[in-house]
């Protein structure tokens, strides 16, 4: 596979990582256009965990950024110093961040995001040494999942790194010890999404379109007829 852009996620870029913290890395690549007119479609995502990685075919990654996937869309909003593999296509992907967004889908993916740790956290045993640890963990990406919707709705733009992050993990802290801590987070955000945005109602897929035109014909090897 070809890598067009990948780069440092996760607690490296919010700004919350420690020592012995994982590094995450997020990676858009392009099969030969070739593979994708057989019988078997080759795979649109590689995971690994030695090293933790995530890698999505460009196609993929594309469907995944149109519905506002926090995970795989902060991709293109990383500080530059993060980025560790960018091809001329993987710079141009980034300068279409914008086409993918739209007020419903930011709301939808990250309030949805944001609801599923708030569900794990009512679930955990926080007496329990590792399960408050994890509930901590759940807590912080509950209160970054917040702020980065809001601040997508309110300004179109995609903060990666944290404004205050030790202010994000002391307040994980608080609601991992008492969940319910968060329903005020999540109200206040629900009401900000409700007023009027700066995103449009739906994200312009076309100039999306002919970026993945592109990285179909860089990739197209053409092989000769058999006689």
């Amino acid at each position: 596979m070809r890598v067009l852009l990948s780069g440092v996620v996760g607690s490296t870029a919010y700004g919350l990582a420690r020592a012995g913290s994982d590094v995450d890395r997020l990676g858009v690549f392009a099969v030969p256009t070739q593979e994708l007119h057989g019988l078997q479609r080759p795979a649109e995502s590689v995971v690994s965990t030695a090293p933790d990685r995530t890698w999505h075919e460009a196609a993929k990654w594309c469907r995944l950024a149109l519905v506002c996937n926090p995970t795989a869309g902060e991709l293109v909003w990383l500080p530059e110093e993060l980025y560790e593999e960018r091809t001329s296509l993987g710079s141009e992907l980034i300068g279409l961040r914008q086409c993918f967004l739209s007020a419903g889908a930011v709301r939808s993916a990250y309030l949805g995001y944001a609801g599923q740790q708030f569900r794990k956290l009512q679930t955990r045993d926080t007496a329990v040494p590792e399960t408050r640890a994890r509930a901590a963990k759940h807590a912080r990406h509950l209160v970054r999942l917040l702020e980065q919707a809001v601040g997508l709705h309110e300004t179109g733009e995609l903060r990666v790194r944290l404004a205050e992050p030790e202010r994000v993990r002391e307040l994980g802290e608080r609601i991992a010890e008492r969940p319910q801590a968060a329903e005020p987070l999540l109200a206040e955000a629900e009401r900000r999404l409700d007023r009027p945005g700066v995103l449009p109602h739906a994200p312009d897929p076309r100039p999306v379109e002919d970026w993945l035109r592109r990285v179909r014909l860089a990739n197209l090897t053409q092989q000769p007829c058999a006689s």
